[in-house]
């Protein structure tokens, strides 16, 4: 039933995350102690490795943008000035 039109989604294979040394290895260690077992955790992991691990600090949050931000203000910022000159008051 169509939908397939020649390209093909690369996903990364699920046998290369693995549970040990992240924190839901706790998690897992106490459900095994209950006698449970969480069979979706390791779908979970890439969230405590690689990039996504790094905590995001608060200048993160604010410098994020900002030299775009920044330009665009200088960019605007010139346009005005240049068409719109300050009118000079004798005042």
């Amino acid at each position: 039933m169509g939908g397939d039109h020649g390209s093909k989604l690369n996903l990364p294979d699920f046998k290369q995350w693995k549970v040990e040394g992240t924190p839901l290895e706790f998690t897992q260690q106490r459900l095994a102690a209950r006698g449970l077992k969480d069979p979706w955790a390791r779908n979970e992991v890439w969230r405590y490795v690689g990039g996504f691990s790094r905590p995001v600090s608060l200048g993160d949050v604010m410098l994020r943008g900002f030299k775009w931000g920044f330009a665009a203000f200088a960019v605007a910022l010139t346009v005005e000035y240049a068409l719109f000159p300050p009118k000079k008051s004798g005042h």
